[in-house]
């Protein structure tokens, strides 16, 4: 029998069962970065993860990676810097992101990916093919099936293969801290026994609090009835853990959003049939808003319209792009992608006004910007049509722990915590304080260039 959870406490140090040297929770893309990075570096480690198996919030994304100047842009003709890339950053959240994180993120993000690639024999390509919202470059990194899936096998069969111990069905409520010294945690069991371990240093790589509805409503409440589309272990025990330890947050309202979730099948449609052409209508047949700005926007705007649905309209020559991903080859195997001949067929396979949908995508302008602001430079849009039923949804916070570039922790009076690292989503990212601060791949950036630098320590 499970255990009934407890709210995060931090304890006094009490005697362990057993110690390690650096001890990691949760076990997604950051977790088992932080994990190969510190064994690199000579230390004793062990990775705790709650679920029945490594996956986390990583498992449920494409599994692309941003990074400028790799050599892998290199081989595809592209042209990028790290400068390039943090002014991108910096200009989607307005300025709003602390500069040395955005500059250390930026600077080690081509560093991190070689050496996944090089290292662990990972292999990456460049998504060449289509542009991402708010990248000046393409830059944004992934395995073969673009899915998140297999960027966490993958690291999880590096892990095992340098023998680093990730223990599941562990659940961390409690810290055990001596002052500002984080002396170890203590681990419940699916069995509902406990364990108490000892560690030199912790690294927290437990995601943000998406899957807490009171923290989500507290902290973003434009957001709280969408749909959670992120991991169900992300409760933000680093947040109640914060308060009690004095630790610092940071733009606890950011997150990213996303307005391309089929329904009712719950699958991702990647913004690649938006950013290549396609664009979105509501019930009405009628285009709401201008959909170049990011998919993370287009949850609320989404949301707000008539049932909090949408249909996203694009054709087959955008489809044969997105066939690229896994998510959009399974909506088509679940038939959440219609196809038409012509847009009257179209309409009537989603119910909507043949004329208003027939005036609405043959007013689609192809030079000057339209009425949204948005401007065409694609081809228009050509038989077959295609369609897919999408609501908004809530994948991930941004907001997190206040952290220094390589991970540390701050505290509300700006001292670093000597031996507590925090990276990913339980860390504050650089998407600002709100969702159109996100830059697509933002979450995986933070996991897995500043996983690495709180591993390394």
């Amino acid at each position: 029998m499970t255990a009934p959870e407890t709210d995060p406490a931090v304890l006094p140090p009490q005697e362990t069962d057993f110690d390690v040297e650096t001890l990691i929770i949760g076990a997604g893309a950051c977790g088992m970065v932080a994990a190969l990075a510190a064994r690199e570096a000579g230390q004793e480690v062990l990775v705790l993860e709650a679920d029945a198996t490594a996956s986390g919030s990583t498992a449920l994304s494409a599994g692309l990676i941003p990074a400028a100047g790799t050599r892998f842009q290199s081989e595809a003709g592209i042209s990028d810097t790290p400068e390039h890339f943090a002014q991108d950053i910096q200009a989607k959240a307005k300025g709003e992101n602390d500069q040395a994180l955005v500059d250390a993120l930026a600077q080690g993000s081509a560093p991190a990916i070689e050496w996944l690639a090089e290292r662990y024999g990972l292999p990456f390509s460049v998504v060449s093919d289509f542009d991402y919202p708010g990248h000046s470059r393409r830059r944004m990194h992934g395995l073969p099936t673009r899915s998140g899936q297999e960027l966490v096998d993958r690291l999880r069969s590096a892990c095992e293969s340098r023998e680093i111990d990730i223990i599941c069905n562990r659940r961390v409520r409690t810290l055990l801290a001596d002052g500002r010294q984080i002396t170890g945690v203590i681990a419940t069991r699916g069995d509902g026994g406990q364990e108490r371990i000892g560690c030199k240093r912790l690294i927290l790589a437990c995601n943000g609090f998406g899957g807490n509805r009171k923290l989500v409503r507290d902290h973003m409440p434009e957001i709280a009835e969408a749909l959670w589309f992120g991991h169900e272990g992300n409760r933000g025990e680093v947040l109640g853990w914060a308060s009690q330890l004095g630790a610092a947050t940071r733009h606890l309202g950011a997150y990213q959003g996303h307005g391309n979730v089929a329904h009712p099948n719950g699958i991702l449609i990647t913004w690649a049939v938006i950013t290549e052409g396609g664009v979105q209508v509501n019930t009405n047949a009628r285009r709401f808003w201008n959909e170049s700005l990011g998919y993370s926007e287009a949850a609320r705007q989404v949301l707000a319209q008539p049932g909090g649905i949408a249909w996203t309209i694009f054709d087959g020559r955008i489809a044969d792009i997105a066939r690229q991903f896994a998510d959009f080859k399974d909506a088509e195997a679940q038939g959440a992608i219609r196809q038409a001949e012509t847009i009257a067929e179209l309409a009537r396979a989603c119910s909507l006004d043949p004329d208003t949908l027939e005036a609405t995508l043959t007013s689609l302008p192809n030079e000057a910007p339209d009425a949204f602001g948005r401007h065409f430079t694609g081809p228009p849009l050509t038989p077959p049509y295609c369609a897919v039923k999408v609501t908004g949804a809530l994948f991930h916070t941004q907001g997190g722990l206040d952290v220094a570039p390589n991970g540390q922790v701050r505290g509300t009076d700006g001292a670093l915590f000597p031996n507590l690292f925090a990276a990913g989503g339980a860390a504050c990212g650089v998407s600002g304080s709100a969702d159109s601060g996100y830059l697509s791949g933002n979450g995986l950036l933070s996991a897995v260039v500043l996983g690495r630098a709180a591993g390394v320590g």
